[in-house]
Formats: C-alpha cells, sequence, structure tokens
C-alpha cells in the first residue's frame, strides 16, 4: 500500500498543475493580443488599411462626415439658407471622395492619429476626451464641391470638427484594464507554459498527461473563439444605431482577426500534439504484443524441438550395448 500513495500524489498534482495551464492558456492568448497587438500602432493601422475599401465602412464615414459638415452649415446664418440645396450635394461628394486614394491617405492618418491619442491618453493622467478633428476630410469634400462646380461650395465651412473616441469617464478604468493586461500578456503565457512542462515532468504517465494537456489547450482555443463570436454579437447589439452595424462589424473582425487565429492555432496544435501522443501510445503497444507473441512462439518451437529430440519413454538407445543372449549368460 505505501508505493501507491506517493503515485496518487503525482496523479493528483499533475492534473492540478494540467488543469491550470489549460486554464491560463486562453486567458493569456487574450491578454498578449490585446497589450501586443492592439497597441501596436503600426500594426492597428495596417490591420485598418482594408477597411478604407468596406461598402459599409465607406457609408458611415460618408454620413458621419456630411452630418459633420451639414452641423458647420447650421451654424453659420449666411449659408444656412443654402442647407436644403447643399445636403444632396454634399452627401455625393463625401461619398465620391470616400472612393479615391485621397481617402485612403486620410484614412490611414486618421486611424494613426486615433491610435496614438488613444495609448497618449492611456499613458498619461488625462481628464480630457480623446477626439479625432475632421477638418481635414472637410477641407477635401470642399475642394471637390469647387471642382464639380457646385454652387456656393467655396462658402461651406472649414472648421475643426472634433469626433469623441473614447470619452473621460471612462479613461481611469481604462487605464486600470491597461495596465493589468501590460502584466498579465506577458506572465499569464509564461506561467501557462510552466504549469503545463510541470505536470507533465510530474505525472506517472507522462504520454497521458502529454494528451491531457494538448486536449485541454484545444478546449480552451474554441472557448476563447466562442467567446469572440458572443462578444461580437453583445457588441453590435449595444450600438444605438442599427445603421452602423455593418461597418462596426467590419471593424469588429478586422481588430479581432489575429485573436481568431490564435484560437485556431491553440485548437490545432493540440489536438495534432493529442493525435501525436495517441498514436505513440498505440505503436508501443502494438510492438509490446507483437514481442510478446515472438516470445511465447520462441517458447513453443523450444519446447517443440526438446519433445521431438527426447525419446519415448521405455525406448533403448541404439547407443546402449544389446543385451546378452540366455545361452551366453547360461555358458560358464
Amino acid at each position: 500500500m505505501a508505493p501507491k500513495r506517493p503515485e496518487r500524489l503525482r496523479h493528483a498534482l499533475s492534473a492540478a498543475l494540467i488543469a491550470l495551464a489549460c486554464l491560463l492558456a486562453p486567458c493569456g492568448t487574450l491578454a498578449a493580443w490585446a497589450a501586443y497587438d492592439l497597441t501596436d500602432t503600426s500594426r492597428y493601422v495596417t490591420t485598418m488599411a482594408p477597411l478604407a475599401g468596406d461598402p459599409a465602412v465607406r457609408d458611415a464615414v460618408a454620413d458621419t462626415v456630411g452630418a459633420g459638415i451639414m452641423e458647420q452649415v447650421d451654424d453659420r446664418g449666411d449659408v444656412r439658407p443654402l442647407r436644403g440645396t447643399v445636403r444632396p450635394f454634399v452627401h455625393d461628394a463625401v461619398h465620391s471622395f470616400t472612393g479615391t486614394e485621397a481617402f485612403r491617405l486620410a484614412w490611414d492618418a486618421g486611424n494613426r492619429a486615433v491610435h496614438d491619442a488613444v495609448l497618449r491618453a492611456l499613458h498619461e493622467e488625462s481628464d480630457r476626451d480623446v477626439t479625432v478633428d475632421l477638418a481635414p476630410i472637410t477641407a477635401q469634400v470642399k475642394r471637390q464641391l469647387a471642382v464639380d462646380h457646385v454652387p456656393f461650395a467655396n462658402r461651406i465651412p472649414v472648421e475643426h470638427t472634433e469626433v469623441s473616441v473614447l470619452p473621460a469617464q471612462e479613461l481611469d478604468r481604462l487605464r486600470k484594464g491597461f495596465h493589468v493586461l501590460e502584466v498579465a500578456g506577458f506572465w499569464l503565457p509564461v506561467a501557462a507554459v510552466v504549469f503545463a512542462v510541470t505536470g507533465i515532468a510530474v505525472a506517472a504517465c507522462r504520454r497521458r498527461a502529454v494528451t491531457a494537456t494538448a486536449l485541454g489547450t484545444a478546449l480552451g482555443g474554441a472557448l476563447l473563439a466562442l467567446a469572440v463570436t458572443i462578444g461580437r454579437h453583445f457588441t453590435l447589439a449595444d450600438l444605438p444605431d442599427e445603421t452602423q452595424q455593418p461597418a462596426a462589424a467590419a471593424v469588429y473582425d478586422a481588430l479581432t482577426a489575429t485573436l481568431r487565429e490564435a484560437c485556431w492555432l491553440l485548437i490545432t496544435l493540440g489536438l495534432t500534439v493529442a493525435l501525436a501522443a495517441w498514436l505513440t501510445g498505440r505503436l508501443k503497444h502494438l510492438r509490446g504484443r507483437s514481442e510478446v507473441t515472438r516470445g511465447s512462439n520462441a517458447r513453443q518451437r523450444g519446447a517443440g524441438r526438446r519433445r521431438s529430440a527426447a525419446p519415448p519413454r521405455g525406448a533403448t538407445s541404439h547407443n546402449e550395448p544389446a543385451d546378452e543372449s540366455p545361452d551366453l549368460q547360461r555358458s560358464p
């Protein structure tokens, strides 16, 4: 009974460490994505660049910029009577502008400015809203209207129109979460690897421990992918304007593309390692059975040879001298 107790302790310790590793794997992946992928300005701009050609994003930008221009028209008394005349031209001009190379350049520049402003606000102790200035885009639209000979286009005011990106009341909470992500993005993946390696090392049957770790990792990747999908649903459901949902969905999918790839990597890696461990165990089992069968056959052949070499019971060997005849025995 004494040898069984340490083995049970090894099983329990290995199971606990492997469970912790499988729990930390998806959490560490999410934290690393938020801490390193979303905070890289160049990567963020590259990720968002293709959205400049997305129809839903272009429509959302056209509506936002057009509404900003019309608000400026309302603020100017001398231009306000032209509101009904200018509105359709403004919408068409803005929408046409979103298909030009100038818009793509403005889109990249705007995303870079937004990302830099958000990061600066998260690192600094500022209580002001994070905003984006639409004046450069408004100036581009005004020039386009002038080229199209729209009446009074040159009288459209170009003012600094700041659109709030991050409210000031949420900055403090986001700063705390961001600092936690910076720490967790590094230490959670490291802890997951350490727990997994330790759990496999102390296991009584390491092949089973490897299989359990791999399957747990694959399950964690699947649960993380499910969480990303559920988050997408709730993010779009919380939007006050349903017309903005297609554009928000395109942005969400672009931002979480790397995270979804990481989920599939966890699933694929986990299933591959689990399959390899199972095949290794299966081959070892078959090899052991084959060796036992060969040994049994060899023993049977040896026993057969010994039985065939032994003389029958009661038989006389040819090497033994023949019994003397009775006459010779009786002769003097």
